[in-house]
């Protein structure tokens, strides 16, 4: 007994390192979406955002042998997050063409209530690759008891549900810091969004490598080489725009000067 609770203390500790990692991703995108609302609608966004993802984890956990069985939800998920990346990068591309272009109106953000649906929306595709995530760690522990939620044992289900709780407290704490960040390095918003776009090739991964697909191999998005490409990317974009953004504040004070 001794020695299942610490393998599930240990998967726990890793779970909830994951959690946090995942949780940061979803921060990022509330941050740069209400980043064009006034200040306090900028807090009324994150706390709806915020909400939204409580919601649509803890559903998420609940379906998620639904979520693991329908590959379908995966694809809507990866496609939704490619979109919104894509997206941005070429409106900031638009953007700054009707900068030099001082005859052309400069398009504005989107309005509050839109601006909460696509957090709410950015939320759930978010919820589908934390609780997939979840789930593959999960399930490598043994089973305790004999009762079952949602498909999983109860045991690895609690183990999921305290891993959530903590991303979910990071999340909390992480978006308002990042909005901070953002206002102070503006070009950590690309970044951010090539993060978004990055999760979304992971969701993709899932997608392609599910047993109805067959495209990639149903091991590979488990495997430690896509894991350490992907996490090795990650890492990349997000250094690369942080020292990215440091050049461009310092290139801007020395002008000022």
């Amino acid at each position: 007994m001794e020695a299942v609770l610490l393998e599930y203390g240990w998967v726990l500790l890793v779970l909830i390192i994951l959690e946090g990692l995942l949780a940061a991703d979803n921060a990022v995108v509330m941050a740069v979406m209400v980043k064009h609302l006034p200040r306090e609608q900028q807090k009324k966004a994150l706390f709806y955002g915020l909400m939204g993802a409580f919601i649509f984890r803890f559903a998420a956990l609940f379906l998620i042998t639904f979520l693991v069985n329908i590959w379908q939800v995966q694809a809507i998920g990866a496609a939704y997050l490619l979109f919104i990346s894509i997206k941005h990068i070429w409106d900031q591309r638009k953007h700054k063409e009707q900068l030099a272009d001082t005859h052309r109106p400069e398009t504005k953000g989107s309005g509050f209530w839109m601006t909460v649906l696509k957090v709410e929306l950015a939320d759930i595709a978010f919820a589908i690759d934390s609780m997939l995530a979840a789930v593959a760690i999960a399930v490598t522990l043994p089973e305790v008891g004999n009762v079952e939620i949602g498909g999983i044992n109860g045991g690895q289900f609690a183990v999921m549900f305290f891993g959530g709780v903590v991303g979910l407290i990071i999340m909390r704490f992480a978006a308002h810091k990042f909005v901070k960040l953002l206002a102070k390095y503006p070009s950590l918003e690309t970044a951010a969004f090539l993060i978004v776009g990055w999760v979304g090739v992971k969701l993709l991964v899932l997608t392609l490598s599910h047993e109805d697909v067959g495209i990639l191999d149903e091991h590979f998005p488990h495997s430690t080489e896509w894991k350490l490409v992907f996490w090795s990317v990650l890492l990349v974009i997000a250094v690369g725009g942080y020292l990215l953004g440091v050049r461009q504040n310092r290139k801007t004070a020395d002008e000022n000067l």
